[in-house]
């Protein structure tokens, strides 16, 4: 199956009202168990690095292994670079292969947030590569106001203004959702999605999905959410298996053996949670 773009994946998504994990991977082991997951649920799925990652692992391998994976997939797969906080980061993710971006000037005020993610989309044009870009601030989960303070949360009607001076693919919103591990219970804000997808006509991105309530998730996506950005939780996954794993004297000093017995508890979360995402397996048709 060809390598999909991210916005065609999501623009399906948006108009079918279901939800697409974007799952942040760091080696090719976490690439491999994502895809499989979405092979055995039969739904689209989207594979993303985060750059800071980079110390750990040139992103020049990620692209080379992920997109090579999802060409040879039976699902549609896309491949994204995650949070770029600089007009440099984001192009060298061009530079390095990825079909599709994101620029983070959610930090900076409206007017440059604008000017940096409208020259990221102008160099993104000539190479044929999505640009996700982000209002309003998603801060950290571990900061109550971050997710209470809804001066920090997207403002809808600045939304429309923004989406259209910038020309991004897809926009990520603040709505009562944090990076990392929450504080406490997250309590998303219905209202605002609403408005939010009512005022622009891009896909739209919830970040910080682990933590989320299984009802939250679901009802963001039936509002109009298409890409949920996943680390957290699929990193405890992944130690969570490694230390049953020990505990329970499964494991080798053969280290490929040891990784070859995380798969299946690490694939069956994935599967869990796209299932929570999309419970009718709805995809989209690439012939």
């Amino acid at each position: 199956m060809p390598l999909l773009k991210t916005k065609a994946i999501l623009d399906h998504a948006t108009q079918n009202r279901y939800g697409v994990l974007a799952v942040n991977t760091f080696n090719f082991e976490t690439i491999k168990w994502t895809v499989r997951a979405a092979e055995l649920e039969k739904v689209p799925v989207i594979v993303q690095f985060y750059p800071g990652y980079d110390t750990f692992i040139p992103q020049e391998f990620i692209t080379h292994m992920a997109k090579t994976t999802a060409k040879n997939a039976c699902v549609p797969v896309a491949v994204h670079l995650d949070h770029s906080h600089s007009y440099e980061i984001a192009i060298d993710g061009i530079k390095n292969g990825f079909p599709s971006i994101m620029v983070d000037g959610s930090a900076l005020p409206f007017k440059e947030n604008v000017e940096l993610t409208k020259a990221v989309v102008r160099t993104a044009r000539v190479f044929d590569v999505d640009v996700e870009a982000e209002l309003g601030h998603v801060g950290s989960g571990d900061n109550v106001n971050a997710m209470t303070n809804a001066d920090l949360f997207t403002n809808p009607d600045e939304a429309c203004d923004f989406a259209r001076q910038t020309g991004c693919d897809i926009l990520a919103i603040a709505v009562g959702n944090a990076h990392g591990p929450y504080a406490k219970t997250p309590n998303l804000d219905f209202d605002r999605i609403k408005a939010i997808r009512n005022a622009v006509d891009i896909p739209l991105v919830m970040h910080g999905s682990s933590g989320i309530p299984d009802e939250q998730m679901q009802e963001a996506a039936r509002l109009g959410i298409s890409k949920y950005n996943l680390a957290t939780e699929y990193f405890k996954a992944y130690f969570n298996a490694l230390q049953s794993g020990i505990a329970q004297g499964g494991t080798t000093d053969a280290h490929y053996l040891t990784t070859t017995r995380l798969e299946e508890p690490v694939v069956e979360f994935l599967r869990a949670k796209m299932r929570l995402m999309n419970p009718k397996g709805i995809t989209l048709c690439t012939t």
